[in-house]
């Protein structure tokens, strides 16, 4: 027998029932005149009633761009007509715990409001709904095993890992495996490392697993397996725990329209995401020697492919910035250097690492040139030994300014990302514990700066017009934000258990923003009242690089489904 528990309602039934008129009240009415909708309709249940925050998403048939609106608490959705054209549409929901009965299609056309309504009934394979957030949440155990598994998502969902049926000395053959593929593979391009290049396993500040001997010789990682074992389905075709799904959004949560662009191949990894002066979208892939551009008027996309430093090698980039012109540069990860892609004329020019600091596990992840043109050089992290580079790019000249030791934890600090202030000095987030590095370019000191919370594990950020860092507490679960002027930290706890916030960036009101590589959901904190909004996706979203364009009004929220092969576009209406 099926157990479920829901942190919230739950449960439901289904059917699609497509209609001209609606019961409206004449102040609904008036609103609907004034809002020009394209397709409205409620969504309702058996054991529930009217449903709020159900995902309701629109395609046109043939369209690689999909619209998706959430249903207030009456129930009822709305899609505005400037959203839809005119055209067939197929319908479908995302409510965990519920699915529709069959297919829905309607007819959408120019000047008349259609309306479908769609009764809902129970999942008939919850396990399949859950995201990571709802696994770890579901799973027995202390936050310390789960936290083994904070390294896992980034290659694929939970779902393998919880779906198979490996005993504990089948998991460390499989870890001993994983560990030996580059960063941006999925299960579907796989790339594997060169020569000695080997991953550490088993997030949690501290905690990396395997080393000389393999992961077998780890006791480490032989209790995590044992552990898996008993949360998979090694012991038969039933699990002996509850699953778990988190509430569904409500109020605020569900006023936002969601518009994802499926890009033209399904192996393309959209990283990191970036809207320029112009309006069009850039993209880096993950797991291609490319990078893209997407015009989101039309979603017509133009790669830019990247030269070669190091055939054999893994290819993709990771982190997107621009320099002040708009200019956008990339580390090459294991290619062993950078990229600059001239906005303007698509030309790119690369520079590579000194062959004699090269390694097989030399890899380039992060640049940050935004205030290069302080002092013409760039900032460089070489992820292989937690070395921090300077290039100057008129020269090809590159600096090596070495490892760095957190003076209180004697820990060498493991830099995830790092970010120019406005003097070009550098912030370090150190990804080994919970500090966060600041480095003075011209002395080469370096002050690090301790979060409240114990072992955060700061990972990626942003600087502010205040030159204030704001960035993601991963293993704290926290947006935080770190005036250098006071040396105080801020820290902000996610409402969601298992959010894990990736990467932060502030809009020009004042709100932080942060996307969870595990819930599926964007996180928008007031900092001046505490208040978080949690908008929830319509489509699983490994959330890495978050942006926030400011020209609109409200702001809007753009970022890569690295896994998804898409570029989802979050736009509040309030």
């Amino acid at each position: 027998m099926r157990k479920i528990l829901l942190l919230s309602a739950v449960a439901g039934l289904a059917a699609l029932v497509i209609h001209a008129g609606s019961d409206w009240s004449p102040l609904q009415a008036q609103a609907r005149v004034e809002a020009r909708v394209a397709l409205t309709g409620r969504v309702v249940s058996d054991e529930e009633g009217p449903m709020e925050g159900v995902v309701v998403t629109a395609r046109e048939e043939g369209s690689a761009i999909s619209i998706s609106v959430v249903t207030d608490d009456k129930g009822r959705y709305s899609f505005p007509e400037r959203k839809l054209q005119s055209g067939d549409y197929l319908l479908k929901i995302r409510a965990t715990g519920y699915e529709l009965l069959g297919p829905a299609a309607i007819d959408v056309r120019s000047g008349v409001t259609a309306s479908a309504d769609l009764r809902l009934k129970p999942a008939t394979n919850l396990a399949a709904q859950l995201t990571n957030a709802e696994w770890l949440a579901s799973m027995p155990g202390s936050d310390q095993q789960k936290k083994f598994l904070l390294s896992c998502n980034s290659c694929h969902s939970y779902q393998p890992i919880v779906n198979s049926t490996h005993d504990a000395s089948q998991f460390l053959q499989v870890f001993d495996r994983m560990a030996g593929y580059y960063p941006g593979s999925t299960l579907q391009h796989p790339q594997r490392l060169v020569g000695t290049a080997r991953r550490n396993l088993g997030g949690g500040a501290g905690n990396a697993m395997g080393g000389e001997g393999g992961m077998s010789a780890d006791p480490r990682a032989k209790a995590a397996a044992e552990w898996l074992a008993t949360v998979n389905l090694s012991k038969g075709p039933t699990r002996d725990y509850l699953l778990k799904a988190l509430p569904r959004p409500s109020g605020r949560a569900t006023r936002v329209v969601v518009t994802e662009y499926d890009l033209p191949r399904r192996a393309i990894e959209p990283h990191d995401v970036i809207v320029d002066r112009d309006g069009m979208v850039w993209y880096s892939d993950f797991g291609a020697p490319f990078l893209g551009r997407m015009d989101p008027k039309t979603g017509k996309v133009t790669e830019y492919p990247i030269p070669l430093l190091k055939e054999g090698f893994p290819v993709g980039t990771l982190d997107l910035e621009a320099d002040r012109d708009g200019n956008l540069w990339v580390g090459l990860m294991y290619q062993g250097g950078v990229a600059r892609l001239d906005r303007t004329t698509g030309k790119v020019q690369t520079w590579s690492v000194p062959k004699e600091w090269q390694t097989d596990a030399t890899q380039q992840s992060f640049a940050s040139p935004t205030f290069s043109h302080v002092d013409g050089k760039v900032w460089v992290k070489n992820s292989d030994r937690a070395q921090i580079l300077r290039l100057d790019p008129a020269t090809g000249a590159w600096e090596n300014f070495g490892t760095f030791t957190d003076p209180e934890t004697k820990r060498t600090i493991g830099s995830y990302g790092i970010n120019a202030d406005q003097n070009n000095n550098l912030y370090l987030l150190d990804f080994n514990a919970g500090g966060i590095g600041l480095l003075d370019g011209a002395t080469k000191k370096l002050e690090v700066v301790h979060t409240k919370i114990p072992n955060s594990r700061p990972r990626r950020g942003s600087v502010d017009a205040r030159n204030r860092l704001w960035f993601g507490e991963y293993d704290g679960n926290a947006i935080a934000m770190l005036d250098p002027k006071t040396k105080q930290i801020a820290e902000w706890p996610v409402p969601t258990p298992w959010s894990n916030p990736y990467d932060v960036v502030v809009d020009r009101n004042g709100e932080a923003w942060t996307g969870s590589m595990m819930s599926d959901r964007i996180v928008r904190l007031d900092t001046k009242t505490g208040r978080f909004t949690e908008y929830l996706l319509p489509n699983p979203t490994n959330i890495r690089r978050v942006w926030v364009d400011n020209s609109t009004n409200p702001v809007t929220f753009w970022v890569g489904s690295n896994h998804g092969a898409s570029i989802v576009k979050v736009e509040p209406l309030d």
